[in-house]
């Protein structure tokens, strides 16, 4: 008959099985070990699993059969081997869904035990410090303190972290982190066990090139004559951390308290998307500029439209149309055909063909059933293989731009059925149709010509702007780049006028520079101060927040929001004219040794009630709800009487009718600042911007920075005990 486990005990002994709602604590109660389902309407996706306890949602660490789900019954079960080899099994009714799998015969008394650290062991009874086998060794996509991130140099074990598929599949997904045998004074994240796409920086004997931004830890380095392997210890007992991949492809770092039991996220790399290989899956496109960011190449589908309408696109795309030589019945002798994709970015894994010209090239793309799509250049001809990834829409001015051509079926060629028609034509009619069409082609691109000579010349001057007249604004100057209509009412000035404005954006205008890009202070002919921020070709940010700061600030009236005076966009170049505010931002007086004395009590009161009079009016009452998701101190700015208003609205997004959150995979804004559920999980709301608001208050009235403010009893000003240490000074603030 199978034993039943003590309630909270942290050990599983021979005899005993653990099933059902059973769990196993560790001694301290920090870990918990038992049976745990991601998904409630399925009847086959039981895990055994690792957790940290008490926490309102599981944080797992570590999951047994993650490529093997049990049936979710009470048979399945966890025991330790009858048999005299002592292994840890894992049962679906009699068959082995997973073990330990040690081969050598162990003592009889033999015992496994959840470790305060999370590590699951299985020891000798007798022996207590003789280790059989631990968790620890087999990682799954966490890195916990004490375990190791190396690899065996006898049996070839590797102790990588690899990603689960996506938050409710924990099998191996395609990220990966880990250290080569070849390479080891540095770590490094992996698409595919095969593509990096970023590395730790040189390991110096102490530490690693990020780590300034990694806190409470302590890294070592081991190499002994049987492994190699880095782990790390925390500093403070009351924390708890842990490091991880997601399914994203994001390398981050996880820390609490032990009794506060909710996650900040206090570092992840890479930050910016655009970084991680295949964001956008197979046969996707990335596009910064755009505003969903992944989109299908043409002639494809998202594989899973549920997916790709929450920003998930790990899943890719697939081809709406069978090739003909992968589908006998899709052709009537009509070959395939090929799309030409321009300025891009061409996919990594290319082969190279020794073709000599376009035509070869091409030739032997359409010969190779596998061939997803060809490249000609000066370097040659290259081939891509079966799925492409990571391919990456690149702006006209960046000269590494290529052309790549797309294996298509014939039915995903441009316009088949107008194709169809001609090739019917009678021969008496082709000089009539060659002479219609040209001269059709050649009206519309003369026009087209016009217009854009038009556009390059296009918008108001600057200068002699009159900002108090409303008579200036036109409707038509409301249009922006792709020609849309927009319900707004702004000034388009001529890229000529803005750089007289600012003497040429010399180095003596600019005020300083952010993710947008630089600043720089403009003078109108009636003396008018203005301030002009310029979109940077290196910025991360790009078009769609250019676009987002236009469409919501112009809709927006409040004395403590920022003023938008107008725009350019113009010549390439975007830039965002807006009143010009001589005291800075707030972080200049917050933070600056010189100038921190400079704000009085009665002054951050008023920037407070100012920010927090800014706020209620973007989630209650303005014309649209809108979410800032990027509130801190730099994007505060304060006018000559020291008034706050809330600046920078290209990260901020809209809310319709009564929805109250939203998910995305797209994390932006600035850690530290950001509330735990959308660091964490992407979810936001108008409570993001409140919990913003929340450290920022707290910044104001100490006058201290939350991230990099490291004391005894915190990793952050958060968790700080003694934020405000002046009573009096409380007391004035209240009053």
């Amino acid at each position: 008959m199978e034993g039943k486990l003590c309630l909270g005990s942290d050990k599983l002994s021979k005899g005993d099985s653990l099933s059902g709602s059973d769990t196993i604590i560790s001694e301290d109660g920090t870990f918990e070990m038992g049976f745990f389902s991601k998904k409630a309407s399925s009847d086959h996706d039981l895990y055994l699993g690792i957790w940290y306890k008490n926490f309102a949602e599981k944080t797992i660490v570590w999951i047994a059969n993650r490529g093997k789900p049990l049936p979710n019954t009470p048979r399945s079960r966890l025991e330790i081997s009858g048999d005299m080899d002592g292994n840890l099994v894992l049962f679906d009714e009699s068959d082995i869904a997973w073990s330990t799998n040690m081969s050598s015969t162990f003592p009889a008394s033999v015992e496994a035990v959840l470790l305060d650290v999370g590590n699951l062991i299985v020891r000798d009874v007798s022996k207590p410090s003789v280790i059989f086998w631990q968790s620890f060794d087999h990682p799954t996509d966490t890195w916990l303190p004490e375990a190791k991130l190396g690899f065996h140099k006898f049996n070839g074990n590797m102790q990588w972290l690899t990603s689960w598929k996506n938050a409710d599949d924990p099998s191996t997904g395609m990220f990966s982190v880990g250290i080569s045998p070849n390479e080891t004074s540095e770590f490094f994240l992996e698409w595919n066990m095969s593509v990096r796409y970023w590395k730790s920086g040189s390991w110096n004997g102490t530490a690693f090139g990020f780590v300034p931004e990694m806190i409470s830890k302590t890294f070592k380095f081991v190499s002994s004559e049987n492994e190699t392997y880095y782990t790390y210890t925390l500093v403070d007992t009351d924390v708890i951390s842990l490091l991880r991949i997601t399914p994203s492809g994001k390398f981050e770092q996880l820390t609490s308290f032990k009794s506060f039991h909710k996650w900040n996220v206090i570092f992840v790399q890479p930050r910016n998307e655009s970084d991680i290989f295949a964001s956008c899956g197979a046969f996707g496109l990335f596009n910064e500029n755009s505003a969903t960011t992944c989109s299908c190449l043409r002639g494809f589908s998202p594989l899973s439209a549920e997916e790709t309408r929450s920003d998930d696109w790990f899943g890719g795309c697939a081809r709406n149309t069978p090739l003909q030589c992968e589908n006998s019945t899709s052709g009537n002798g009509q070959k395939d055909g090929f799309l030409k994709i321009s300025t891009i970015k061409l996919p990594a894994n290319s082969n190279v063909y020794p073709a000599q010209n376009h035509k070869r090239c091409k030739l032997a793309c359409m010969q190779n059933c596998t061939c997803a799509a060809y490249a000609f250049n000066d370097s040659g001809c290259f081939i891509w293989e079966g799925a492409l990834y990571d391919a990456r829409q690149l702006s006209n001015e960046d000269n590494s731009k290529q052309d790549m051509y797309l294996k298509v079926s014939r039915f995903d060629l441009p316009d088949p059925g107008k194709r169809k028609i001609l090739t019917v034509v009678p021969a008496v009619l082709a000089p009539l149709v060659v002479l219609f069409s040209g001269g059709f082609i050649g009206c519309f691109y003369t026009r087209k010509i016009k217009q854009q000579k038009g556009n390059k010349s296009s918008g108001q001057d600057l200068l002699s702007f009159d900002f108090n007249y409303s008579g200036n604004r036109t409707d038509d100057e409301a249009n922006l780049l792709e020609g849309g209509k927009e319900d707004f009412n702004l000034p388009m000035f001529s890229y000529a006028s803005v750089s007289k404005a600012t003497d040429k954006f010399s180095s003596e205008t600019k005020l300083g520079e952010g993710g947008f890009g630089p600043v720089y202070k403009g003078k109108l002919l009636n003396g008018q101060e203005i301030a002009v921020k310029r979109l940077s070709q290196r910025s991360a940010q790009g078009f769609k927040e250019f676009r987002n700061e236009i469409v919501l600030i112009a809709k927006l009236q409040h004395r403590n929001l920022v003023r938008l005076l107008g725009y350019c966009a113009d010549r390439d170049e975007s830039m965002l004219i807006y009143e010009y505010l001589p005291n800075k931002s707030l972080d200049f007086f917050l933070f600056g040794s010189k100038t921190q004395r400079i704000l009085e009590w009665a002054t951050r009161v008023r920037i407070i009630e100012g920010i927090a009079q800014g706020l209620v009016y973007l989630h209650e009452y303005s014309r649209l709800r809108i979410v800032h998701r990027d509130l801190k101190a730099s994007n505060i700015l304060l006018d000559s009487e020291m008034n706050p208003k809330i600046s920078d609205f290209g990260m901020a997004r809209i809310f319709g009718g009564n929805k109250l959150h939203t998910n995305t995979q797209r994390i932006v804004g600035t850690y530290g600042y950001m509330a735990p559920e959308y660091a964490m999980e992407g979810l936001f709301s108008i409570k993001s911007d409140v919990f913003s608001f929340g450290v920022l208050v707290l910044e104001i009235l100490s006058g201290k920075k939350n991230t990099g403010f490291y004391q005894e009893d915190s990793l952050h000003l958060l968790g700080h005990k003694n934020v405000i240490t002046s009573k009096n000074q409380s007391l004035a603030i209240l009053n």
